[in-house]
């Protein structure tokens, strides 16, 4: 299939845009034109937007400077800014007359303007061919056209890694089959750093730099970093390159647990901020707006403000002012965007977190985009960036043998995203849109909105919901959710993304088709046609609010302690956990907020909620405690180390 690049030239002047269109469509005819070229003309600005709004296929467009509407001076200004904030991905050129309108355009369109043509040149070769350039920048994948390069010349390997490109699994009878499911092209691409055309992830120079240049300029940063180890590990290289231990941050207690990691590794002080809450649902939304305004107020030594927007239900803040007010008091931001990289690419998701004014963004390019899993990106827009400094610290946690397969699905899928991202996008949600109509239809389930999710502590904050994530709730059908995930993956064949007690979670992707919606429209259907009663519904137990900080959570991580049994001999609740600092992050899994960090002061409560959840909600994963002898035991600080620790005194 070859691809259609379409481009839009808007003009006013009939006579004209007809004699251009003519002639670029002839040579469209007679010159190579890999990208699909061609030409169409709108004559006012309304339409323009309305193309380029509506229509997946445009990837250029030339502006008419001598556009003239009523009741707009500049038109021409004016509709290069509209298309740039509507699609900042398309190219567009401006049709000039003569210098000095291109000085109009710098002085107040710069940004937005990839180059210009005079109009009485005629030279339809040399633009037809400037813009076939422009579409091969654009479509470019330095780092994977090398691999594929390098593949085709079939050198023999006499380096890592040890399987030789496939050869030692090839034909053996023991595990050759693995050769066939993961097929050659895939092994004979699995190299190493013994390979200097594919440049270095911890220095490059090459293509590896050439495609992350690109990246950097389809998503809106200065900087960008292609990374291997997921966004776990670029939140934590984030975190060692601006946080010193000691030095304070602002963090939603909602944060992904890497983010606690990152506070462990960097000796950081932290100042938790707790989520709002739906108990109805039990889903977590984002910190109250004021709540991180005192925050700031209350910390004015913090130097780090980090929010994850979306959240994984697709809740997202209106950072705007939020980030204005961190910055006004001299902190950076991190916003972790794991659930949301595709948000650039469409109108309907922005303003992204860059957009918004963010200093770093973390994306899980995998989780949305058609990258490999771990495959993901830090962006960089910090007016005041070490390079250095993150450089040191991204390369004391990636691998010196990164999986060079990895870094060229994060090649191909920023091509993706700039060339066709739009269009696979405005699929994607009117297929959301299509499949919440049928979900509720069936009866018995029902796809919860905006002000179903929205925690009333922040229902004036202007939180808004990602379309593409769809929460079902599911307590009218009969069915728990385990099983209800049991039902679809065994009868159906289906897998979803993550359940509460009375939901599920379906994810929406640049990969979900038709017919994929129509197999789980019919299961839902199905099931919902059995008529089960509804029934009650077992709430998880209230996550209790954070209690305070004893010392550095780093200091004490990094303490033997002591195991203490978090029930008694008598299987309640142990009261000598209480008053305890606890050693490690305990996480139930779902939701994955940590109900205790290192450092953090136990309480009752705390001790009885991780006790009901263990007893009551068997699908519950309890991340961080340690099991000895067949029980459950909390890692605390011996008396003798909380009273030798220098932190100790920070927080008395």
């Amino acid at each position: 299939m070859n691809p259609v690049s379409r481009v839009l030239v808007v003009s006013d002047d009939a006579a004209w845009q007809a004699d251009v269109l003519a002639e670029l469509a002839a040579v469209a005819g007679k010159m190579a034109n890999p990208f699909g070229l061609c030409f169409e003309g709108v004559g006012r600005s309304s339409d323009a937007l309305a193309r380029a709004g509506s229509d997946g296929e445009v990837q250029i467009v030339l502006v008419d400077k001598g556009l003239k509407e009523k009741g707009t001076t500049q038109p021409a200004v004016q509709l290069a800014n509209q298309i740039n904030r509507l699609r900042p991905e398309l190219s567009l050129y401006i049709l000039l007359q003569d210098d000095d309108e291109k000085v109009v355009m710098e002085e107040l369109a710069s940004h937005a303007i990839d180059g210009y043509f005079y109009r009485d040149e005629r030279d339809f070769n040399g633009w037809f061919r400037i813009l076939a350039a422009e579409m091969g920048e654009k479509a470019a994948t330095p780092f994977y056209d090398k691999l594929k390069q390098y593949v085709r010349m079939a050198k023999d390997s006499w380096h890592t890694p040890g399987h030789a490109g496939g050869d030692s699994l090839k034909g053996s009878p023991w595990v050759g089959d693995f050769y066939d499911f993961v097929g050659e092209e895939m092994l004979r691409a699995d190299l190493s750093v013994s390979v200097p055309m594919l440049d270095s992830l911890l220095h490059p120079t090459g293509v590896i730099a050439e495609a992350q240049t690109l990246a950097a300029k389809a998503f809106g940063a200065k900087k960008t970093y292609f990374a291997t180890n997921g966004t776990s590990t670029s939140n934590k290289v984030i975190f060692q390159t601006l946080l010193a231990p000691g030095d304070k941050l602002l963090l939603d207690r909602n944060c992904h647990k890497s983010v606690h990691h990152g506070v462990i590794l960097s000796g950081a002080q932290p100042v938790y901020l707790d989520s709002s809450v739906n108990r109805q649902y039990g889903i977590f939304g984002p910190v109250p707006k004021q709540v991180i305004f005192d925050a700031i107020a209350a910390n004015p030594d913090a130097r780090v403000l980090i929010l994850t927007s979306c959240t994984y239900d697709g809740l997202r803040y209106d950072l705007k002012p939020i980030i204005e007010a961190a910055h006004t008091a001299g902190i950076k931001v991190i916003v972790d965007e794991a659930w949301y990289g595709h948000a650039r690419f469409h109108h309907a998701f922005r303003p992204t977190a860059l957009e918004s004014g963010a200093d770093y963004v973390t994306q899980s390019t995998h989780k949305i985009l058609s990258a490999f899993s771990q495959a993901s990106m830090i962006h960089v827009n910090d007016p005041t960036f070490d390079e250095h400094l993150f450089r040191e610290n991204f390369n004391m946690h990636t691998s010196t043998s990164p999986q060079y397969n990895l870094i060229a699905s994060l090649d191909v899928a920023r091509k993706q995203a700039v060339t066709e991202g739009f269009r696979l996008l405005d699929r994607a949600l009117k297929l959301a849109q299509e499949l919440r109509q049928k979900i509720n239809s069936t009866g018995a389930f029902r796809v919860l909105e905006l002000d179903d999710l929205l925690p009333e502590s922040v229902s004036g904050d202007g939180v808004q919901l990602d379309p593409t994530k769809l929460t079902v709730d599911i307590s009218q059908s009969g069915y728990s959710a385990d099983e209800l995930q049991r039902a679809l993956f065994e009868r159906f064949n289906i897998q979803i993304e993550k359940s509460t007690f009375n939901t599920i979670t379906l994810l929406l992707t640049v990969g979900t088709t038709r017919s994929k919606m129509s197999r789980l429209f019919d299961a839902l259907l199905r099931l919902a046609k059995e008529q089960r009663p509804p029934r009650v519904l077992g709430k998880m137990p209230e996550i209790p609010g954070f209690s305070r900080l004893a010392c550095l959570p780093r200091d004490a991580f990094y303490e033997a302690g002591e195991r203490l049994p978090l029930l008694d001999d008598d299987g309640l609740p142990n009261p000598a956990l209480t008053g305890r600092v606890c050693c490690d992050q305990i996480v139930p899994y779902p939701p994955g907020i940590p109900v205790l960090v290192p450092g953090q002061v136990i309480e009752a409560n705390i001790v009885a909620y991780m006790a009901r959840l263990l007893k009551t909600q068997k699908s519950i994963e309890m991340h961080g405690l340690a099991e000895e002898g067949g029980e459950f035991c909390v890692r605390v600080l011996r008396n003798d180390e909380l009273t030798g620790l220098p932190s100790r005194a920070w927080f008395n």
